[in-house]
């Protein structure tokens, strides 16, 4: 059972290395043993090869729309084959590591799912255009998607029955989404831009198939703020390590409104320490009009997963993000 904070701290989902046991053992116990601090989430494990990182996992999860791995990436097909199998054995075996690891577990647990616009981005139709240039293609996507992730949902639910499972839904492509700025099939044009009310009604008909707290992750430097609150979503995840004053005075509006904010001010190179994330968290709130007292609703994050980066630096991230919650907690207190 965890303990109430008015802070906590989190990662932001992806791990490193090859296996999902040491992958989910570890962020358990960094993040369980955190004094109530840590919020524990179900990380992903790229390493071990397509349909265990972010696009793939999700793809797996799609109701009636099954994919296959082509050689530019995951494309709708007819039928599933091989590699949808393999994609659902690596969620099986991440759902079983979960269970063991977490057995009499109460308490929050994040699990992630790729986003609708950036699966979208990222997913091919048959004839090798991307599933965004095609609207209805990219509904049924969307609706398909709830549906997996719902049933993703129960099973955490029924393998962890004290979790209160929080969903973050990552949008890494969101901007390139509404920029227009994704290259088509052939690589010499760009695909036209969605309008933003019919992205922010996508993500808003995903996060309404959950019934519990709900995060949008979004890491691009210009992720579209407003936007993204207008979602509905129970807290928004960024990155703030280089944030103008006009990017701290939207996450002052954010928190203010009732939204929480995951920031993310730990580079996931693990170069920044505790001491100069809480500096920053601190000089930008206050540039914002904000004092320690409204560290309520904020959640200390990296910017992005720590695939990329050894074992030993994705620990001392997750380390340094729970050391400043704590430091802004002692502040508030």
């Amino acid at each position: 059972m965890t303990t109430s904070a008015p802070v906590r701290a989190t990662g932001i989902g992806s791990w490193p290395g090859a296996s999902a046991r040491e992958a989910v053992r570890t962020v358990r116990d960094l993040l369980v043993d955190g004094d109530g601090f840590g919020l524990p989430f179900l990380p992903e494990t790229p390493a071990r090869g397509p349909g265990a990182d972010m696009v793939g996992r999700a793809a797996g999860m799609l109701v009636d729309l099954p994919v296959d791995l082509q050689p530019s990436g995951w494309r709708l097909v007819d039928r599933p084959g091989r590699d949808a199998s393999r994609t659902a054995s690596l969620l099986r075996e991440d759902l079983d590591e979960l269970a063991e690891a977490y057995d009499g577990w109460s308490g929050p647990l994040k699990v992630q799912v790729c986003g609708p616009w950036t699966l979208a981005a990222t997913l091919e139709l048959n004839r090798g255009e991307r599933v965004v240039t095609d609207p209805g293609a990219a509904a049924d996507l969307r609706a398909s998607l709830a549906e997996g992730m719902a049933r993703h949902v129960a099973d955490v639910r029924r393998l962890v029955p004290g979790a209160e499972v929080v969903l973050q839904v990552d949008e890494p492509a969101l901007t390139a989404v509404l920029e227009g700025s994704l290259p088509t099939a052939s690589g010499y044009g760009r695909v036209r831009a969605v309008d933003p009310q019919t992205v922010a009604s996508g993500l808003r008909e995903l996060l309404a198939a959950h019934d519990g707290p709900t995060v949008v992750h979004s890491c691009h430097p210009a992720a579209p703020v407003p936007l993204l609150r207008s979602t509905g979503a129970g807290a928004l995840a960024l990155d703030l390590t280089a944030a103008s004053p006009a990017r701290w005075e939207s996450v002052a509006a954010t928190l203010e409104a009732g939204t929480g904010v995951y920031a993310g001010v730990l580079a996931t190179d693990g170069s920044t320490n505790d001491t100069g994330a809480h500096r920053a968290l601190v000089e930008g709130l206050g540039r914002a009009g904000l004092d320690a007292a409204a560290v309520e609703g904020l959640v200390v994050a990296p910017t992005c997963g720590l695939a990329g980066v050894t074992p030993a630096v994705a620990q001392g991230v997750l380390r340094a993000t729970l050391d400043t919650a704590r430091r802004l907690a002692e502040q508030a207190s």
